[in-house]
């Protein structure tokens, strides 16, 4: 499934959309991107979220302002920034703190929900010494993440990000933290 911009239906999205780009265009982390097959040949052209490449901006609702066709709707700044459009899953056996005892927390740091949609956990491993040290491993409350996506663009792992955002309804991956 494709990630949509806050407030898309999923339903009717394809059917509103007229795939003029203008929210691609006006996206100021370019996290909006046009799809190509990945959502079906009935999705080409329609924009969505790639979290790798840009995430959902908290303090922005421009892609809702520039919509002709409302595919987006016009969200005031509050409504937005309460949307859901994916929800993050941190893979274990990517992430420094859970694969390797590495200390990282960027994607705790980055997230900008106020209640903090990404919790550490604190466990005491042995470090190279063999001392025993705190290391505090990511945890999603899946009620509070929006899906906006800058956890995954900010995690520091080459390659694939050790969390990834989902599409609401999409399921492979989810579970892992």
């Amino acid at each position: 499934m494709l990630i949509r911009p806050p407030g898309a239906s999923t339903e009717d999205f394809s059917a509103l959309c007229v795939r003029c780009g203008a929210c691609v265009r006006v996206c100021p982390t370019q996290g909006l991107q046009p799809s190509l097959f990945e959502g079906g040949v009935q999705n080409v052209f329609t924009p969505r979220l790639v979290p790798r490449l840009g995430y959902c901006s908290f303090p922005c609702n421009a892609c809702g302002q520039v919509c002709p066709t409302d595919a987006i709707p016009p969200l005031g700044l509050e409504e937005k920034q309460q949307a859901v459009i994916g929800l993050a899953s941190v893979n274990r056996d990517r992430c420094l703190p859970w694969a390797h005892n590495l200390p990282c927390i960027v994607c705790e740091e980055a997230c900008p929900v106020a209640e903090k949609a990404i919790w550490l956990e604190e466990i005491e491993v042995l470090n190279g010494d063999g001392e025993p040290v705190l290391l505090q491993r990511p945890q999603v409350h899946q009620e509070l993440c929006t899906g906006c996506g800058i956890c995954e663009f900010q995690c520091p792992m080459g390659g694939e990000s050790a969390i990834r955002v989902y599409a609401p309804t999409d399921t492979a991956g989810h579970g892992t933290a």
